[in-house]
């Protein structure tokens, strides 16, 4: 078997680059991690929007996590896009089938802007199925509200959100802090199974070029697990390697761009 790091992203490709399996393995190649694409849908999208989406067949889906399991060692995986309640019952038969490593659980569930991803008959799946075998969850702001059933609006609600969601099944979890509220600053709140946490903040930068943010953020976290480090450094070196991304965009797309990897590549060490 290799000793080369290998995380694996479990995500649908944007085909302009931005976001998805493109920018996980934009990040897994930051963190001098070899990366893996497994497939479970694609999308058809420019900077303006999404035009249209493909769900890959469920057999095809299987087949990869089979090809991939036979042939590398794999450190870590990190979950994106699972579209429907089949895609999602697959991703999980085949977690609990192979060893993929540790799994970070990017949920995907409400977008940035607070736009439902998944119907009901998904949703409750990925409840049941998938957030038992996450090492640790990152939701967004409106995420963190569907998953808990609770406001966010204050410090004490947000610590009592994470700690639901570790009694729901979650080992790790963190808690990714509400953009564009006319604050100067993004704080994330980190809840570890030891029952330690921390918040970590950073600057808010005012852009348009936050496409892949989240994504960023959870691979970088799987590519620091693939090579062995602890959670909590994982996390802190995410934190940093997505806010310089971040905080020096690059002119591609119209209207909303992707974020620098190759700056925070040569920033974050």
């Amino acid at each position: 078997m290799n000793k080369q790091a290998i995380a694996v992203t479990i995500a649908g490709n944007d085909s302009d680059g931005s976001a998805g399996m493109p920018a996980d393995l934009h990040a897994f190649y930051g963190r001098n991690v070899y990366g893996m694409g497994l497939m479970t849908a694609a999308v058809a999208g420019n900077s303006t929007g999404i035009f249209a989406q493909q769900v890959m067949p469920i057999d095809f889906i299987a087949k990869q996590f089979e090809v991939l399991a036979k042939d590398f060692d794999i450190g870590a995986v990190k979950t994106g896009m699972l579209a429907n309640k089949a895609v999602i019952d697959c991703v999980a038969d085949n977690l609990a089938k192979y060893d993929f490593g540790k799994v970070v659980l990017d949920p995907v569930i409400i977008t940035k802007h607070g736009a439902m991803l998944l119907d009901d008959d998904a949703y409750q799946t990925f409840l049941d199925r998938l957030l038992p075998l996450a090492e640790i969850i990152t939701p967004n702001f409106f995420e963190q509200e569907k998953l808990t059933g609770m406001k966010m609006d204050s410090d004490s609600q947000i610590m009592a959100g994470a700690k639901k969601l570790q009694e729901m099944g979650a080992k790790n979890v963190l808690m990714k802090g509400k953009h564009g509220t006319g604050s100067s600053t993004v704080r994330d709140y980190l809840l570890l199974e030891d029952g330690s946490s921390q918040w970590l903040e950073k600057p808010y930068v005012d852009t348009t070029h936050i496409n892949g943010t989240g994504d960023t953020l959870s691979a970088v976290i799987a590519a620091e697990l693939a090579k062995g480090n602890e959670l909590a450094q994982a996390v802190a070196i995410g934190k940093d390697f997505t806010y310089e991304a971040i905080a020096h965009p690059i002119p591609v797309g119209s209207k909303f761009g992707p974020i620098n990897h190759w700056v925070a590549q040569k920033a974050v060490k």
